[in-house]
Order: structure tokens, then C-alpha cells, then sequence
């Protein structure tokens, strides 16, 4: 068998970054992968969708090209001329991986991993080839085992699929729906999460008829009260989505037509019925047992905040430990379990996180919400400032949304913030790093901003916290 320092199993945004950084810090490396590098987020979840989204943000823009005074006609999507851009992307990064991988001497398994005991790991399947980058399978080998003085598990997550759904090619979770090469004329999406809202406004921007539905009383329930209110109205009157909270689907039925369903008294009937109802961690098959290991009652597995489990020479991260389930977070995890499995001196993994969901309009959050503050009995001043007063939204006709700062109302230190509208997903980055950075709204505020920028919006919610705000009239007393 052969021995190394360190082992990843899952090549996902956790897990390669993990096995580069053991690898800088001088441990002989390896990892392994089932299916493809890069993992769900690169194969089959941020990338292609992004590059769906984009075409689809694209061919929005077009249609609406009459307001800065260009014509276009007869433009229209090529739907599988999308997917094949999204494959070709997705094939360039997943090669760019392998790569850096290579480059940094990690041995790459191909095959599905489990555990013999703490520090033996079997690989069934591909083992012992390179990964491939286009998909084309290593050579067979039954088994391989191999040893490490440490073990990262970073294996992810996938769709979850309640079984009350009925098993047909019109019933997909995201994974399938992407590899669908015709967009259906109408679709209900099920689940009003980050997942579901995406999907459904990239189908609608390219001609599909999309229904939402969601159990609970409101859409992506783990935002602020006004950040909800601000997309869900875009999505209704702008997209034309159709929106249906507060019940369950039911009475779901699909053949060879379509896809049927009651919400409440109504029926509802469609081509496709697309499931985004959460995810589930995989530990199937990885033997935890035989480590000495087990999930806990929801499945994951407990990793602290230096991505150390229970047992000593092990280390989890990202979507299977059941903590943020965001592949930015997961390569956080990945390199502080690399450097506290490589080297002595401990450290722990950040949490300030920030958040990105590619609706229409794009959201933004960081750090703490006003609803944390409340549970938390805090108490906080809020400051906001709409893109509708910004020079540069006006200019761009990208008025929708605004941008808010969460701050402690005894220090002034920004605690939170949230944007919703243009750019919300790179506006959040200058959040973030100030929130870490403890700064006070006065600083804040104070931080010259180029002009005309989207990212004047923070400076005058900063303002606008102190009542000084320059491009808003005060508020009425």
C-alpha cells in the first residue's frame, strides 16, 4: 500500500483547494474522486448554472435594448447552443483543476472511497488512473487501498428528492435539469430556496412559463423581511413568474404529457417539474464505522471549527458537515483543515461568510442579518440607500434594489449588510471584507468611492445610517 500524509476524499471546492494547500506546505498528497473534479459545483451546479444565467441575462438585455436607443430584431435562444457553451466552460475549468493538481505533485484517485480503518482507505472502481477531464474513463482496477497519517473528508452533497414524487423523466432535480438540451415551454418549480429562484429566472428570461411553489409562507426564508419583499415583487411583475406560497404541492401525477399537481383547490399542470427542496449529505458508502465515526441524526458529519471530527486524524468540511452549504465556505474549511492536519499551531476556519444568489435581481447578504439581531435581542440601527439614486443605476437603467448596512447602535460597528439588485453577488465582496474588518459606519462612510460606481451605494447607506445621507431627502420627522 502506499502511504501518504494526507488524503482528501472529494475533488469539490472543498476538497482540491484542501489537497493543494497540504501539498504547498510540503505533505505528500492524494486525493480522490467518484465522478469528476471540481464536484457538484463545478459540474453540475454554480458554473453551469451561471453560464446559463448569463445567457439568459443576455438575451434580456437584448429585448430590452430599445430603451438605450439600439434595435435588434428577431433575436432569439438557442437553447442547446447554451447548454454546449455551459459544457464547454465546465470542461476548461474542470481541466484547469487537473492541472493544478498536477502542477502541485497531489497523486489523483478516480473511484469511490471507504473507509478500512482510520488510516486505510479503500478506492473501488478507477483507481490508480488520472481523473478525466472530459468525462472518458481510467483503467478498471477491482481495489486499491492506501494509508495516510490524516484524512480529509470533503464529499459533498446532493439533490434531495422526496419520495412522495413520482419517478418519470418529467420529474428532475437540478442535476438532470441541466443536462436537458430543450428548454420546456412551462415548468413548476418546486422550493422557493436560492436553488429554485435561479432556475426559475433563468427559464422565464429565455420564453418558459415557470409556476413556483413553496410550502412555507414566503420565498428564500432565511433573508430579511425587505430583501424577500424586493425580489419576489421583481420576479411576479417584472419576469412574470408565478409565485404560490403557504401550502404544500400535492396529488402529483406525470406521464407521457405532462406534469400535474394541486395547490390547494387549484390544479396546476406543466411539461417538466423541476425538484429544489434542499440537498442531503453523502456519507453513503464511506464505511465512517470502520473510523470509528457516525453522522449525526441529520445525516453529517460534526467537524469544529478547525474541521476536526471525533476522531483525531480525521478532518470533514463543506456540504457534509452540514454547515454553510457554499462552496466558497467549503474551500475556507478545506484550507484551514489542511494547514491544521499539516501543521501544529491551530487555526480556525473564518465565519463571516458572505452569501450570493444569482436571482433577478442578484442578492447579496454578509454577517448579520436584522432578524439575527432580533433573536439575539441586540440592538442595531439600520441604514439603506435605493440604485434608483445612484447616478451610475440611472445611467445603466439598473435601478432595482438597494443596498443595507446592519450596525451595533452603542459602537456603530457594521455588523451586516445585504444588497439586492445590480451586481448585488460582487457588491457584497467590499461588504464582507469591512464587517470582518470591524470597521464603524463612520470609517465606512468616510471611504472615498469612485464615482459613478454601483459600489457608491455602501458609502451612502452609510450616510443614510447617520441621517447625513448627501443623494436622499431626509426622512421626515
Amino acid at each position: 500500500m502506499e502511504t501518504f500524509d494526507i488524503v482528501v476524499i472529494g475533488a469539490g471546492p472543498g476538497g482540491y483547494p484542501a489537497a493543494i494547500r497540504a501539498a504547498q506546505l510540503g505533505a505528500k498528497t492524494a486525493i480522490v474522486e467518484k465522478e469528476q473534479l471540481g464536484g457538484t459545483c463545478l459540474n453540475w451546479g454554480c458554473i453551469p448554472t451561471k453560464a446559463l444565467i448569463a445567457a439568459a441575462e443576455t438575451f434580456d438585455k437584448i429585448k430590452h435594448a430599445e430603451r438605450f436607443g439600439i434595435t435588434v430584431k428577431d433575436a432569439a435562444p438557442d437553447y442547446p447552443a447554451m447548454i454546449g457553451n455551459k459544457n464547454k466552460a465546465v470542461q476548461q475549468l474542470r481541466g484547469g483543476v487537473r492541472s493544478l493538481l498536477t502542477a502541485n505533485g497531489v497523486k489523483q484517485f478516480t473511484g469511490t472511497a471507504s473507509f478500512i480503518d482510520r488510516n486505510t482507505i479503500e478506492i473501488n472502481g478507477r483507481a490508480g488512473s488520472p481523473l478525466p477531464a472530459d468525462g472518458a474513463h481510467g483503467v478498471t482496477r477491482p481495489t486499491e487501498r492506501i494509508t495516510a497519517r490524516k484524512i480529509i473528508i470533503a464529499t459533498g452533497s446532493i439533490s434531495a428528492m422526496p419520495g412522495f414524487l413520482p419517478k418519470h423523466e418529467r420529474v428532475v432535480e437540478s442535476r438532470a435539469f441541466l443536462e436537458i438540451q430543450k428548454l420546456p415551454a412551462s415548468m413548476i418549480v418546486l422550493g422557493g430556496g436560492f436553488i429554485g429562484c435561479e432556475l426559475a429566472c433563468m427559464a422565464v428570461m429565455l420564453g418558459a412559463k415557470v409556476t413556483l411553489v413553496e410550502l412555507l409562507e414566503d420565498i428564500l426564508p432565511l433573508l430579511d423581511a425587505d430583501v424577500r419583499r424586493e425580489v419576489r415583487a421583481h420576479m411576479e411583475k417584472n419576469l412574470g413568474i408565478r409565485v404560490l406560497t403557504g401550502k404544500a404541492l400535492e396529488k402529483i401525477s406525470a406521464d407521457a404529457k405532462s406534469v400535474k399537481g394541486s395547490f390547494g383547490d387549484e390544479a396546476l399542470s406543466a411539461d417538466l417539474l423541476l425538484c429544489a427542496v434542499g440537498r442531503k449529505p453523502v456519507t453513503d458508502g464511506l464505511k465512517l464505522e470502520n473510523a470509528g465515526l457516525k453522522t449525526n441524526e441529520h445525516g453529517f458529519i460534526e467537524a469544529d471549527d478547525y474541521c476536526r471530527t471525533k476522531v483525531a486524524n480525521i478532518f470533514a468540511i463543506g456540504d457534509v458537515t452540514g454547515k454553510i452549504q457554499l462552496a466558497h465556505y467549503a474551500t475556507a474549511q478545506g484550507i484551514a483543515a489542511a494547514e491544521n492536519a499539516v501543521q501544529t499551531k491551530l487555526r480556525k476556519h473564518d465565519t463571516i461568510v458572505p452569501n450570493v444568489i444569482f436571482t433577478s435581481p442578484e442578492i447579496g447578504t454578509a454577517g448579520m442579518s436584522e432578524d439575527d439581531a432580533k433573536k439575539q435581542n441586540r440592538a442595531v440601527k439600520t441604514g439603506k440607500f435605493r440604485f434608483a439614486g445612484l447616478g451610475k443605476g440611472i445611467a445603466t437603467g439598473e435601478v432595482t434594489g438597494f443596498v443595507k448596512w446592519i450596525a451595533d447602535a452603542g459602537t456603530d460597528q457594521l455588523l451586516g449588510a445585504a444588497a439586492v439588485g445590480p451586481h448585488a453577488t460582487e457588491l457584497i465582496a467590499e461588504a464582507a471584507a469591512v464587517i470582518r474588518s470591524e470597521l464603524t459606519v463612520a470609517e465606512l462612510g468616510r471611504t472615498i468611492h469612485a464615482h459613478p460606481t454601483f459600489s457608491e451605494a455602501w458609502m451612502e447607506a452609510a450616510h443614510a445610517l447617520h441621517g447625513e445621507c448627501i443623494h436622499a431627502p431626509p426622512k421626515r420627522k
